[in-house]
């Protein structure tokens, strides 16, 4: 101090460093001259002295280009020397003072010299940042504002100091600071304005750059940059057009190439450790460069070897990053502490009357401040930490896309499709959400100790009490935790057997209707649904116990601590001040103490996952130098010498001793049995088998058709192009060539056709056409074809033979090499190799092999039978014909019973008016046979028909939530447990305030001989009322939640019974994942998110309604500043709301591309590397990756943009609560003041919160609408009608009669039947033919009512079964429908659901069906379990067990949809022969595809557009030379 006053001085100019008596104990305070010229002056200079070291490093490693001088910047370098001129006048003024012998003391030449060194400082700071390129400097604007806040002391206390006296003591300097004081001013305000774009900077491609890169300093720090895209969003809907690009150090390319690049340094470094090892330890690190380890074989050392680290690798690229929010994070939470000390400062305020009043407004303003910055830098830490975890997920995600391009075969067996995608979406996701709280891991601890700290200094050792019951409910949160995780798990299960259930039965409806089996299958669903939802139940009875303890910790906790200190010592004496601190640094333990267990559990995820990802990137990669591309000898395309090949590297060889040479342009067959290794040669020459000794060698580009078509979900063009340039004239010939032609003109969209996931909506064939014709426009040098031809009709497959892959195909002159099975195309080739068991066992032209009688000739013997060969007299129109229909066949899901594909068909047909398809030759059927079955099984999931606008797009949800949805909600939740539940709300919130009221009551009781009276009773209403709050949040919490189960129960109910009572046409029209989507994501949200949204919501709502309660209560002044802060709340709000719902909608949308894309790409791996396309994969990967951040970013910029401007309001309200209780602290007690201020610094937390459970509710909500909208959809008739049921034994004749009767698909579709008027006697047997649309499958449809009537009426004996309930006309018909559908279940089940029949009466049928002998061989017999659509059983079988249905009815009228090809000739026979014996005495109505089935029928029904062309016996028919006369020709049969 003396020190000071020394170099002060004495005398004119001199004065004291420090005068309390000027400054605090004053109504006018002002700091003494010296004062104001050494410490307030200095305060900017230490600050930018401080900073420019690392700034100017900083500067020097980030540069954007240069600025050009704008006028601005003149301006402002113009005022710096200004500024610098005006400080050193000071000091040369000095001088001139000493040479007048007027010493002035040495404070008047320091100050203005290191003023005026530093003014040039920043003159010359703000030329380098022009040069390097910053447009506005967050360095300099706190440097400004700082100068002029210091200025501002001095301004004042020199106006006052004249005004006192009179007159100007010191004229000069006088008008210097003025002069200064003005400069600094206008240069605080310059500054705020950014600078022009720097030159040369990497200007942004994008159409729509991201404002962050652009913003200036104080923008970036509010985030006002992000004002822009909320008005947007509140003004429309957000759109993917407005988004903004992602800034360049966000974008995949630049992430995934740095942490690639750690990653490759990492495993270099963990390769050239000092240690050899022993040969096939180094093998597993990478063994592309094995060759040059051979030395290490010699030195074995049995220490494991060390993995790369994956962490490692990640700290390294993305810490330094982190490591500043970290640092934000440190400043946060040491300003969290200051308010705590502010208010007992304020306390200790109102208590001292005497105090100046100032005093109070100064310690208000700090709070306001102290929690402004806070604000601003926790924003700035959550920003930091957002970015990284989205950066990190990116260059995951990019990382494991990456090396799934280039993993073996064997590693990529190891691990399934899904469990890759998994690493992809579950485990990269893990590390993004980790990012958030990770700081906490450090931050926890620290705020722990601080809190306890200051606690301890003001209750002493009685906080440990505290502390104890805060240890004590760790564990039962953690058991909490535990068992609710174990809950989740059975839920989940729960819920996936319900899914995978109600899958089965949208995909089966029409068989369940047939047979009117729906009551059984919702019994089931109901059942699994009810347990789902008792699970839940049980864990809303934890987090009603988990809600209790964490409402109630806090205030357990202060009882504690309070009851202890004022019971242990009676002089302890619990003042406002003691209390309220106390309070508040209890609120702020809550956080961490809460925090640390689940970012623990977080951790252990992200470390089992890390793990994962380890694991999946040390997988063995594939050799690239395998296959030697340069040097084969000349003439030859392919040799192979020695060649012994196997999929993994210590599994035995498939292929040995290879040697093969194919000359360039040849055409090369492959033939052997199945499984002998055709596929696994063409695999070797690709590169994708493990080499262990011999050379391949392939000469120049390659193509690759696969044996299982690879096609991706985009347009059929894009599929053929493979990222090629379309060259129209080739691209015709190749669609040509590979029959596609015709398949085009049913498409839908022509070759813009929009190809499903997995190519799901193309026929078998024509997925291997397409692959084909993909390989042919690549215009290879060497095309390897895998039986390209086994997936195709017979016919198509010689057309493609002669145009594509023969000696007179566009490929004429390539090198092929065609893996086949189709004997007949083998005369033509040029060269035959034959494998057996994995060797070459002969080579030689066809007629070379004939003669040496060996393997080939066994082959040919062996597959002959199956391939009649193409008869040549077929014309040509005939096979167009043929040609569409099996282009057709994708679409005919049950042949006709599809009215959409139906309508496509005839149109189809009309154009080629030809024979009808029943006319192929006999031998033809029988060839589809083997591939329908391939084809059947794929169409079945083919649901997309080719009529324009069939399916209609989902609607997405834009804009507002109307009202009426959440009206719905609370209608199934039930009006007076609504009511009820806002009701303990309100009580549970007016508990709390009794408990805070009573404790601020307590705390104002007068000391009287330094004890207070009756602590006992305080402390017993305290914690009475505490422990109601307790009580009733558990209660309110508990009655929500099961009101929430409640209504799930009742809307997932409605769904149910709506969905099985809806007519087929909405099946037929609806995407089934459409209406799956219902049953699952949108019933999880209204089971699981919507509760505990409301709960969030309410707990809230009433938190910040009580503060404004307990505010205004205690300083009614406050309702003055409620309507604008409420205003300007709200207005923020609903900016937010609207834009946040949007981005989370189109992030949402944006994420599943990704995952399937990427899905794709792993299952055609092969395919992908044989043409070379890794790379343009690869950046069609990052595309969709960057497509999804792009709106992820806006979205968590959406959160701080939100954050800071409600708690700016939360501020206020701290401000007002503190202002008004100074302005009125005559009338206020300190216990209320301290209520009211410790509840105004709670508030920011809820306001905050309240906003993001609002938006979270109108997103969430929607999922009731969604279910609402699919629960109300028309329904068909009843199933049973009381007074119309038909007598118990009816139909007891099996009579059918139909009269004028006419039927349609769906309303404004032409009629499908016209007036057909018909009658069957009773056990008659019809057979029904017709060409395809003749509407053979509408008549069956017509007796079940799966189609209602347009006009007419249909009776069976009598009975018109327009008029009965459905069930009641459905179960007394029975049905062998034409593709058999099982469900997944026991067989039993499959057979009898309704349990109706006994044990021996289902023997029996299976005996009849030939099914006794396989159940018998099964070891659960009639449990036997069958598998989702039966895949576990053979077509045959499950053709059989639909008989075995039908045998179990046993009803009077039967009718059989007969299967066009999918079963082998021995099954029809079979089934025939059954209906012959079984089903004499019965009506049997038989929709015929092969006419020898119904020969022997007693009448012939021949359709023909609908109406009745023919109907007679067969041998009448045949005599009068009619349509069915024409038939029978065709199949050899007349």
């Amino acid at each position: 101090m003396s020190s000071m006053e020394a170099f002060c001085g004495s005398g004119r100019l001199g004065s004291k460093f420090w005068d309390a008596n000027l400054t605090l104990y004053t109504n006018n305070p002002d700091l003494t001259p010296c004062f104001q010229n050494t410490v307030v002056a200095w305060i900017p200079c230490v600050y930018l002295w401080t900073v420019l070291p690392f700034y100017i490093i900083y500067l020097k490693y980030n540069r954007r280009g240069y600025i050009v001088l704008s006028m601005l910047n003149k301006v402002k370098t113009l005022l710096g020397f200004v500024l610098w001129i005006t400080c050193w006048s000071d000091m040369f003024f000095s001088f001139h003072e000493l040479a007048q012998n007027d010493s002035p003391p040495p404070v008047y030449f320091v100050t203005p010299l290191i003023l005026g060194i530093t003014m040039i400082l920043a003159t010359l700071l703000i030329q380098y940042e022009r040069l390097r390129g910053v447009q506005s400097s967050g360095v300099l604007i706190i440097f400004w504002f700082l100068s002029t806040l210091c200025a501002i002391i001095p301004f004042r206390s020199r106006i006052m100091v004249t005004v006192r006296e009179g007159y100007i003591k010191d004229k000069f300097r006088f008008t210097t600071f003025y002069i200064y004081f003005s400069l600094v001013v206008v240069e605080f305000l310059l500054s705020c304005f950014k600078d022009a774009r720097p030159f040369f900077s990497p200007v942004s491609a994008e159409s729509n750059p991201c404002p962050e890169m652009e913003a200036g300093f104080l923008s970036r720090l509010t985030f006002w940059w992000f004002t822009k895209m909320a008005s947007l969003g509140y003004k429309r809907p957000l759109e993917d057009k407005d988004l903004w690009a992602l800034k360049e150090q966000d974008t995949s390319k630049v992430v995934v190439s740095k942490l690639i690049k750690e990653w490759e340094k990492e495993k270099n470094r963990i390769r050239n450790m000092p240690v050899k090892y022993s040969k096939n330890q180094e093998a597993t690190v990478n063994h592309a460069d094995e060759k040059a380890n051979e030395s290490d074989v010699l030195i074995v050392n049995n220490t494991k070897q060390k993995e790369p680290s994956f962490i490692k690798v990640l700290l390294i690229a993305f810490g330094p990053f982190f490591l500043i929010g970290s640092l934000f994070k440190l400043f946060q939470d040491l300003l969290s502490f200051v308010n705590p000390q502010l208010l007992s400062v304020l306390i200790t305020f109102i208590k001292d009357k005497n105090a100046p009043v100032w005093w109070g407004f100064c310690i208000a303003a700090l709070m306001f401040l102290s929690s402004l910055t806070q604000t601003l830098i926790l924003h700035q830490h959550f920003q930091y930490c957002f970015v990284t975890g989205m950066r990190l997920r990116s260059a995951i995600t990019g990382i494991i896309y990456r090396k799934s391009l280039v993993i073996t075969n064997a590693a990529k067996r190891s691990s399934t499709v899904g469990e890759i995608v998994n690493l992809m979406s579950v485990d990269a996701q893990r590390f993004q959400d980790l990012t958030t709280f990770l700081n906490m891991l450090w931050s926890a601890p620290l705020q722990i100790c601080l809190a306890l700290y200051f606690l301890w200094q003001a209750l002493g050792p009685s906080v440990l009490a505290g502390v104890a019951v805060m240890v004590l409910l760790i564990p039962i949160n953690a058991f909490i935790a535990m068992k609710t995780r174990a809950f989740q798990v059975e839920q989940m299960q729960y819920k996936d057997s319900r899914i995978k259930l109600m899958n089965e039965i949208l995909n089966g409806i029409k068989v369940l209707k047939l047979y009117a089996w729906e009551p059984s299958f919702e019994q089931k669903v109901l059942e699994i649904r009810s347990k789902e939802l008792n699970v839940l139940k049980k864990s809303a009875y934890l987090n009603a116990l988990s809600t209790f303890a964490w409402t109630s910790a806090p205030f357990l906790v202060a009882l504690t601590t309070f009851a202890v200190y004022v019971t242990v010592d009676e002089n302890n004496i619990l003042d406002a001040e003691k209390a309220f601190v106390s309070l508040s640094l209890f609120n702020i333990l809550r956080f961490p103490l809460n925090m640390l267990p689940q970012v623990i559990s977080n951790l252990a995820q992200a470390s089992v996952s890390v793990k994962r990802i380890q694991n999946f990137l040390a997988n063995d990669e594939l050799d690239r130098n395998s296959v030697n591309k340069e040097k084969t000898i000349p003439g030859n395309a392919i040799t192979i010498r020695n060649g012994t090949f196997s999929w993994a590297k210590n599994n035995e060889a498939i292929l040995h001793d290879i040697n093969l040479i194919v000359p360039t342009g040849s055409l090369v067959a492959i033939v052997g049995h199945v499984g002998c290794g055709k596929s696994s040669l063409v695999s070797a020459l690709l590169g994708e088998m493990e080499k262990m000794e011999g050379d391949v060698s392939v000469r120049g580009s390659v193509a690759y058709v696969s044996q299982q078509a690879w096609i991706q979900n985009s347009t059929l063009k894009d599929n053929i192009l493979f990222g090629r340039p379309a060259n129209e004239k080739n691209y015709k010939k190749v669609l040509e060539a590979c029959a596609l032609v015709t398949d085009l003109e049913v498409l839908p969209g022509g070759d813009q056709t929009e190809i499903g996931e997995k190519g799901i909506n193309l026929s078998g064939g024509q997925k291997q056409r397409v692959s084909l014709a993909r390989a042919v426009f690549s215009n290879s040098d060497v095309y390897l074809l895998d039986d390209p031809l086994s997936a195709v009709d017979a016919h198509v497959a010689k057309h493609i033979f002669d145009n594509v892959i023969g000696p007179d195909g566009l490929l004429r002159g390539k090198t092929r090499v065609l893996v086949t099975h189709g004997i007949s195309f083998l005369p033509q080739v040029d060269h035959i190799v034959v494998i057996v068991d994995g060797k070459v066992s002969e080579t030689g032209s066809y007629q070379e092999l004939m003669k040496q009688n060996g393997a080939f000739a066994e082959f040919l013997r062996n597959y002959a039978f199956e391939d009649n060969v193409e008869e040549d007299d077929i014309t040509i129109d005939e096979e167009e014909v043929l040609l569409a229909e099996e282009t057709l066949s994708n679409h005919t899901d049950l042949v006709d019973n599809e009215p959409v594909a139906n309508e496509a068909r005839k149109k189809f047909l009309r154009q080629i008016s030809v024979l009808s398809s029943e006319g192929e030759s006999f031998h033809t059927t029988s060839m589809r046979r083997r591939i329908c079955e391939r084809k059947m099984s794929e169409t079945m999931s083919a649901k997309k028909p080719p009529v324009e606008k069939l399916i209609q797009a989902e609607t997405t949800e834009t804009g507002t939530v109307k009202m009426t949805v959440f009206w719905q909600y609370i209608k199934a939740v039930g009006l007076v447990v609504s009511f009820f539940i806002c009701f303990l709300y309100a009580c549970q919130n007016a508990a709390a305030i009794g408990a805070n009221v009573w404790l601020s009551a307590w705390t104002n009781e007068p000391v009287i001989n330094g004890t207070q009276q009756n602590t006992q009773m305080r402390v017993g209403v305290y914690a009475a009322l505490g422990l109601l709050q307790g009580l009733l949040v558990m209660t309110s919490s508990f009655t929500l939640a099961i009101a929430g189960i409640g209504a799930a129960r009742k809307l997932h109910a409605g769904l149910l019974v709506n969905k099985l009572h809806t007519p087929q046409s909405f099946y037929d029209t609806t995407p089934i994942g459409r209406i799956i989507n219902r049953f699952s994501k949108d019933i999880y949200v209204i089971d699981e998110v919507i509760p505990p949204t409301f709960l969030m919501f309410l707990a809230t709502f009433f938190t910040s309604l009580s503060t404004t309660i307990v505010i205004v209560s205690s300083t009614p002044l406050f309702a003055v500043v409620i309507i604008p802060l409420a205003f300007i709340y709200f207005f923020v709000q609903r900016f937010y709301v609207a834009t946040s719902r949007q981005l989370k909608r189109l992030e949402s949308v944006s994420r599943s591309p990704i995952y399937s894309h990427f899905s794709e790409t792993v299952t055609g791996a092969s395919v992908i590397r044989a043409y070379g396309r890794q790379s343009s994969f690869i950046s069609l990967s990052d595309g969709k990756v960057d497509e999804n951040q792009k709106s992820y970013y806006p979205g968590i910029v959406s959160n701080r943009w939100l954050g800071i401007r409600v708690e700016f309001v939360g501020n206020c309200v701290v401000l007002f609560a503190a202002l008004f209780a100074v302005i009125g602290r005559e009338s206020l007690s300190p216990g209320v003041v301290g209520l009211s201020v410790s509840y105004a610094l709670q508030v920011t937390m809820s306001l905050n919160w309240m906003v993001r459970m609002t938006s979270d509710l109108e997103t969430n909500i929607v999922a009731v609408e969604r279910v609402k909208e699919y629960s109300e959809t028309e329904t068909e008739a009843p199933w049973i009608i009381e007074d119309k049921r038909p007598p118990k034994d009816w139909p007891s004749q099996g009579e059918l009669e139909l009269i004028n009767y006419s039927v349609r698909y769906r309303a404004g579709l032409a009629l499908v039947l016209k007036n057909l008027d018909l009658r069957v006697k009773g056990g008659e047997k019809v057979g029904i033919v017709g060409r395809t649309g003749a509407g053979k499958s509408s008549m069956t449809l017509c007796l079940f009512r799966i189609l209602e009537a347009a006009e007419g009426i249909i009776k069976i004996d009598g009975v018109n079964i327009s008029e009965i309930g459905l069930q009641d006309l459905r179960s007394m018909l029975t049905i062998i429908p034409q593709d058999p559908v099982l469900f997944s279940g026991t067989l039993r089940m499959n057979l009898d659901p309704f349990d109706k029949y006994s044990e021996d009466e289902i023997w029996k049928a299976l005996e009849l069906s030939n099914l006794k002998k396989f159940v018998t061989s099964q070891p659960n017999k009639l449990e036997h379990e069958c598998a989702e659509g039966g895949e576990n059983l053979s077509v045959g079988q499950r053709q059989l067990v639909c008989l075995a249905r039908a045998l179990l009815r046993k009803t009077r009228i039967l009718i059989l949809d007969e299967a066009t090809a999918a079963i082998d000739l021995e099954t029809d026979d079979l089934i025939q022969m059954t209906i012959r014996t079984q089903f004499e005495d019965c009506t049997v109505l038989t929709i015929a595809h092969r006419l020898n089935t119904i020969m022997d029928y007693t009448r012939v029904l021949v359709l023909d557009k609908g109406k009745i062309a023919e109907f007679d016996t067969p041998a009448n028919l045949i005599a009068s030379k009619g349509i069915f006369y024409g038939m029978a020709k065709d199949a050899g049969l007349a």
